[in-house]
């Protein structure tokens, strides 16, 4: 059966609730979802989201994480959380026949978990070590310099995961504070399915909620990417240029035409060999060894990025050709070989995407979350396979600002052309 919306009540509030029934295999899957309770809640705290998940990996005040790590290891139980940017997300996962006691210790995690001095201490050093590693990865450096130039002044600009000084400087206290601001009823969705009935779902999510206070929530906020068109330049004792880059994009996640969109991204560049980015970049000039290029639509923010590794040597040439690649997109369109290919691939792909339970869980709730109503991926199918090349590329013509690109780039100058003189 395919999932279904419904909701329950918990401590007088209306949780909505998804569930899918697949007997096919004897497990059972969870998720409950947290809305506006990631990263982009982190105030001044940048990190403080995602340290606080990790900090719900460390196990239950009375088992601590090694005696909390060993009970669900006994009965090979998945519990884990982890923030996103907009979102706070427990995942359960186990065999039908363990899943009751898998709750059971998810409700104790949720009532009392391990925020102590000691686990505050361990988490906080393993990620300022995690942290100090990123130091040296230049493709993530270049990626949060993208992010400040496309989202100043705004959460978007700080990295979800903070710096090593915003770590340092965070205490358990706000961890508790943000723990219990966030993790209430009136901020959740349950994502829920397996081997049972709607009814056992639902007595085993009133079970794993009961500690949760009702709370409040708040409207997510959204932010418009930078069209000012910069460039900024970070030097680093690096072999190579990391270009990464970004532009607006004027749509919302539950527009009608998102589907174009869809189909638009994959030519231009998010299908790797064959889409525009990666045949004139790689395949033409040898300027990389790939090129990739996406259109993010989510609640919070919408625009497109891409990047690219090249020789210190080769990075103007490199900048040139994706700028050149991009206007040709917007003025020409694309072709009618290149949508069929595009159609071929994603319709072609589809049942891929839909095989296992939590597959098709996930594609339920990203529906629902983002306004879309369940079985839109099935519509959204049907309109890319009577989308026309006329059609899309008057969309895409309706969208010049992914022309105002702004260029984040890693390099050292030194060693380019220009530096050398």
């Amino acid at each position: 059966m395919s999932a279904v919306l419904d909701k329950i009540e918990i401590n007088g509030v209306d949780v909505p609730l998804i569930f899918e029934e697949e007997r096919l295999l004897p497990i059972a899957s969870m998720q409950v979802v947290f809305r506006y309770s990631g990263s982009l809640a982190d105030g001044e705290h940048p990190g403080l989201a995602k340290f606080s998940a990790r900090m719900m990996n460390e196990g239950t005040e009375t088992l601590g994480s090694t005696g909390f790590a060993k009970a669900l290891e006994e009965r090979a139980i998945s519990l884990s959380a982890h923030a996103g940017t907009e979102t706070f997300v427990f995942e359960l996962t186990s065999l039908k026949e363990e899943f009751e006691k898998g709750v059971d210790l998810f409700e104790d995690l949720l009532r009392a978990p391990n925020l102590t001095d000691e686990s505050f201490k361990k988490v906080q050093t393993t990620t300022i070590g995690s942290l100090m590693r990123k130091e040296s990865d230049y493709d993530y450096q270049a990626s949060l310099l993208l992010k400040k130039a496309l989202f100043e002044g705004t959460p978007l600009a700080h990295p979800a995961d903070g710096t090593v000084q915003d770590i340092e400087a965070l205490r358990l206290e706000k961890v508790r504070e943000f723990l219990k601001k966030h993790l209430v009823l009136r901020r959740a969705i349950v994502v829920i399915g397996g081997a049972m009935t709607i009814e056992e779902a639902k007595a085993y999510v009133k079970e794993a909620l009961k500690p949760l206070k009702r709370g409040e929530t708040e409207p997510l906020p959204f932010y418009e990417a930078s069209g000012a068109g910069k460039t900024v330049v970070e030097e680093k004792l690096t072999e190579q240029a990391y270009i990464y880059f970004g532009a607006p994009f004027k749509m919302r996640v539950d527009d009608p035409q998102s589907y174009k969109a869809k189909v638009a991204a994959f030519i231009l560049g998010s299908s790797g060999f064959g889409s525009r980015l990666m045949e004139e970049v790689r395949v033409k000039r040898g300027l990389a060894y790939s090129a990739y290029g996406r259109i993010v639509l989510n609640k919070s923010r919408s625009y497109f990025s891409g990047y690219l590794q090249t020789k210190l040597e080769s990075q103007d040439e490199a900048k040139r050709v994706v700028v050149d690649v991009i206007d040709d997109f917007v003025e020409k369109g694309v072709t009618q070989k290149e949508l069929e290919d595009a159609k071929m691939f994603l319709l072609g792909s589809e049942p891929l995407r839909n095989e296992t339970l939590s597959q098709r869980l996930g594609r339920a709730f990203d529906e629902y979350y983002k306004g879309l109503g369940l079985g839109y991926s099935k519509k959204q199918l049907e309109l890319i396979e009577a989308l026309t090349v006329e059609e899309l590329n008057d969309f895409i013509a309706k969208h010049p600002e992914i022309l105002k690109l702004t260029f984040a780039i890693i390099t050292n100058e030194k060693e380019t052309p220009a530096g050398k003189k």
